[in-house]
């Protein structure tokens, strides 16, 4: 939901979850880390300028979601799902091998101006091409997103600590310096973060590179 439809911020609480996570700790996804020194420049500016409505320490990098896949299942388990948010070995094995296959361009895209969710301060991702479109729809073909909405393609600057006042932070988005970026996306990874700590950063275990047939596993 965005800010503009809702009186008051919803904050993040600082706690377990132990009723999302039932003690499995990976929680897998497909992005895109920014590594455009500018935009990441102007990331941190957006960040410290709100620092005072926003959760921190925030350890994970800025990135781009493109698919959320779910609680990665162990080695021993690749075959079996217990819960319905689990993804398996498997599916993560089907998913990388189509990728491979499809993806062979370089993405480019246009990061917006500030927004926000309910919950959340982000920049607008711009996917003129549909790339990304693209990739979700092979992604979706052997499994299904987690809490799937409507997607809309962003850059997370940080989630709220408090219920403030909507049109506190409207204003103070107002009062920003606005920027546009244009960026070419040459690598997406898959990757997870632990679910016990909150807002921790993401650990990649595999990627692909766009525009050429290598492809890296960490």
């Amino acid at each position: 939901m965005l800010l503009d439809h809702i009186r008051h911020v919803v904050p993040t609480i600082r706690r377990d979850y132990p009723e999302w996570h039932h003690g499995r700790e990976r929680y897998a996804l497909w992005y895109i880390e920014i590594q455009n020194p500018d935009l990441i420049s102007y990331l941190n500016q957006v960040q410290d300028y709100f620092s005072e409505y926003l959760l921190l320490p925030n350890t994970r990098q800025f990135h781009i979601t493109l698919f959320i896949c779910g609680f990665l299942t162990t080695d021993q388990a690749k075959d079996q799902a217990n819960f319905d948010d689990d993804f398996t070995q498997a599916q993560f094995q089907q998913q990388f091998q189509r990728l491979k296959s499809q993806l062979s361009q370089k993405i480019k895209l246009k990061i917006g101006g500030l927004n926000s969710f309910s919950s959340a301060l982000y920049l607008k991702v711009i996917d003129t091409d549909s790339a990304l479109a693209h990739i979700r729809a092979q992604c979706a073909q052997f499994s299904d997103e987690v809490a799937a909405l409507s997607y809309c393609p962003h850059i997370t600057v940080g989630l709220y600590n408090a219920a403030f006042p909507s049109q506190s932070i409207l204003d103070k988005m107002v009062a920003f310096p606005a920027r546009q970026f244009e960026i070419e996306i040459s690598q997406i990874k898959f990757g997870y973060y632990k679910a016990q700590e909150l807002q921790g950063p993401l650990h990649a275990i595999q990627s692909i590179s766009l525009g050429d047939v290598c492809c890296n596993s960490y």
